[in-house]
């Protein structure tokens, strides 16, 4: 029996053609779910909304929307209607995002992210039960409400973790996290020290990777996955700070100051093979199941393929080989 797995719609894929690999993956039994991403680029609640119109059996989730953007109330609408559009389909993906993106992009003041997201779960649930609720927390309330339409009252709800305390919220409150950014020798370890505490409740342990795939040229596939991966080292500090505290600390450094004084290009070189292996789902099509299999013997419940397609000599997008994972 072949793994299951979802996969991340990514930033490079058009509208369009989000829609048209939705539909087209929604046929294979291997995939469990689709999510789509939202910084600065498309919002979520609509591609999902989108997707969900043309797609029957694939769960359909946020990965991630941020705390800081949205109300509580806000989201448990989107969330309601989402999992009434899709017919109880819908998974709930939160994260606590960056100081850079919240204050930067929405002009929010960045504080409280632990005690924010928490309160963010706990009315959020409050709101997809009947009856009018109060919860009057130290970063968001709500007075005396109770939504006009419902859907399930156990929504799925998801947090992303880049960090230990982050990872221990999502244990306690929620219904799974989803792990980026990750060396696998990394995620063996968070696997086997949250086994005992998980094994009692219904909790997926979900995990997103960078993903590349060229029969015709896996080469090619590497560099992409080598690109997105510098990029996401280097754009903030999030991940910056976390990956110092890896065995490729010394990498790290230099992807992030080649990045920002040299480019892209120059910072890609720091990669090395084992490094990029650690990291990210990428080569032949029978490369990348391997890999799968090798993240699923590690302890994870769903690897979450993020969609980073090469170019064809064109300068079209080519994502064909993703389908025949």
């Amino acid at each position: 029996m072949k793994e299951k797995y979802a996969y991340s719609i990514g930033t490079l894929l058009n509208v369009k053609q989000v829609i048209e690999f939705s539909k087209s993956v929604d046929r294979n039994d291997r995939v469990h779910s689709i999510w789509t991403p939202e910084s600065w680029g498309k919002e979520s609640f609509s591609i999902l909304g989108a997707i969900s119109q043309v797609t029957n059996r694939v769960k359909l989730g946020t990965s991630i929307i941020n705390i800081y953007s949205r109300s509580p109330a806000t989201i448990a609408m989107g969330s309601v209607t989402l999992d009434n559009l899709s017919e109880k389909r819908f998974i709930l993906g939160l994260g606590v995002s960056t100081p850079s993106l919240v204050e930067g992009l929405h002009g929010m003041k960045y504080e409280y992210p632990l005690t924010r997201i928490k309160e963010y779960v706990d009315i959020i649930r409050l709101l997809f039960k009947r009856g009018k609720i109060e919860l009057i927390g130290k970063t968001v309330r709500v007075n005396g409400f109770e939504l006009l339409e419902h859907s399930r009252e156990n929504i799925p709800i998801y947090l992303a973790a880049v960090n230990s305390k982050m990872i221990s919220l999502s244990v306690d409150s929620g219904d799974g996290f989803i792990l980026y950014l990750k060396p696998l020798s990394e995620i063996e370890k968070i696997m086997s020290r949250i086994r005992t505490v998980t094994s009692s409740k219904s909790f997926t342990k979900a995990v997103a990777f960078i993903t590349s795939v060229s029969n015709k040229n896996p080469e090619q596939a590497n560099k992409r996955a080598s690109k997105t991966l510098a990029f996401y080292i280097s754009v903030g500090k999030i991940y910056y700070k976390y990956l110092l505290g890896t065995i490729y600390s010394d990498s790290v450094k230099k992807i992030y100051s080649d990045y920002h004084k040299l480019g892209i290009n120059e910072a890609i070189k720091n990669i090395k093979p084992d490094m990029l292996n650690d990291f990210v789902v990428s080569g032949t099509v029978n490369e990348c199941e391997y890999k799968i299999k090798q993240i699923i013997k590690k302890g994870v419940d769903l690897p979450i393929l993020q969609i980073n397609p090469i170019k064809d000599v064109n300068g079209d997008l080519e994502y064909k080989d993703f389908k025949d994972l």
